[in-house]
């Protein structure tokens, strides 16, 4: 009997559907080519236009699917220091490269004591900062220290809330009962301060895009937050993700085959500084999505990461060439 899988319609009511098929175990293997011996995509960095910040992975909550495992016992990247963000933001001056965005995700980045220190130093660079959360309770302990950066930096600061869904029983199937409540008392108590805002969701499998967006931008009116549901940037929509699930390998000829062009990739214009638990220094990783890829990590500076970025993994087909999404705030 194959595994099933619990999904939900769009009334946010359970289901149960047969679970797609399994990743071919061959996939994925060799960075030059492909399992049928095709050559396999890389995509060239243009540019460092935001450079990521994993804070570490530990969590308030513990997601079903989330992609880095994050959870209250995980820290296999641990906690990233002040110093340790700061060298790397003096090496961006120093190469000269065109950033003009500092992320922070985790992880649950408000988890991190040294957060505010760290957003502060970013802030103070003069660049657009953007903060992935939950907008959950490690959050609302630094409100103070918060109202304070949007005091003194404005709109610099971006704060980008998680919603699994529009519906609270999808949102708390992912993320857990009584995760929904706190999550959207995080996000109005932002809107109300008047912080610049962004909301990242899933769009489910079944659910058009426009109506996924319609549903959020419904929610977020009832909720007096101001929020432009139509642009891409301040309502993410991801899709579904699942590196055991299949996906296709993407060639050199997939570019041309499927008019996706690869400076659009979110590698071609990013990188993530993580810290593995036990390393005597952070590294750099060619994605968001890859951290734990040994494949991916690309050394232990700027300088040394600013090559070129083989797409072996299946979040490289399914999540940034095939479902088109970006981390990115801009």
């Amino acid at each position: 009997m194959d595994r099933l899988d619990t999904a939900f319609d769009l009334r946010g009511s359970p289901f149960v559907t047969p679970s797609a098929p399994r990743l071919d175990p061959r996939k994925f293997q060799d960075p030059v080519t492909t399992l049928d011996g095709s050559p396999r995509a890389t995509v060239a960095l243009t540019g460092l236009e935001t450079l990521w910040f994993n804070t570490g992975t530990l969590c308030n909550i513990t997601c079903l699917t989330c992609y880095i495992e994050s959870s209250p016992r995980n820290d296999a990247l641990s906690y990233l220091t002040l110093a340790e963000t700061q060298a790397y933001l003096d090496e961006i001056d120093a190469l000269g490269l065109t950033t003009r965005e500092i992320g922070f995700t985790g992880g649950e980045p408000f988890m991190n004591p040294a957060i505010i220190p760290m957003l502060e130093a970013a802030l103070a660079t003069g660049r657009q900062v953007l903060v992935l959360t939950n907008a959950m309770r490690p959050m609302r302990r630094f409100e103070r220290q918060l109202l304070d950066l949007k005091a003194r930096y404005g709109a610099a600061l971006t704060l980008r809330v998680s919603l699994d869904h529009h519906s609270p029983a999808v949102h708390e199937a992912e993320r857990g009962e009584g995760t929904w409540a706190p999550a959207i008392a995080g996000l109005t108590w932002l809107a109300k301060h008047g912080f610049s805002l962004a909301v990242a969701g899933r769009r489910l499998g079944d659910e058009p895009e426009d109506v996924a967006r319609a549903a959020y931008g419904a929610l977020l009116r009832g909720l007096g937050v101001e929020l432009d549901v139509m642009n891409a940037t301040r309502l993410v929509l991801f899709p579904e993700m699942d590196a055991t699930r299949d996906a296709p390998e993407i060639t050199e000829a997939c570019w041309g085959i499927l008019d996706v062009h690869p400076e659009t990739m979110m590698c071609a214009t990013s990188r993530m500084v993580v810290k593995r638990k036990g390393a005597a220094a952070p590294a750099v990783v060619a994605c968001t999505l890859t951290p734990y890829d040994p494949g991916f990590e690309l050394g232990t500076s700027l300088s040394q990461a600013l090559g070129s970025v083989a797409l072996n993994h299946p979040h490289c087909a399914r999540f940034c060439v095939l479902g088109g999404a970006s981390c990115s705030g801009r």
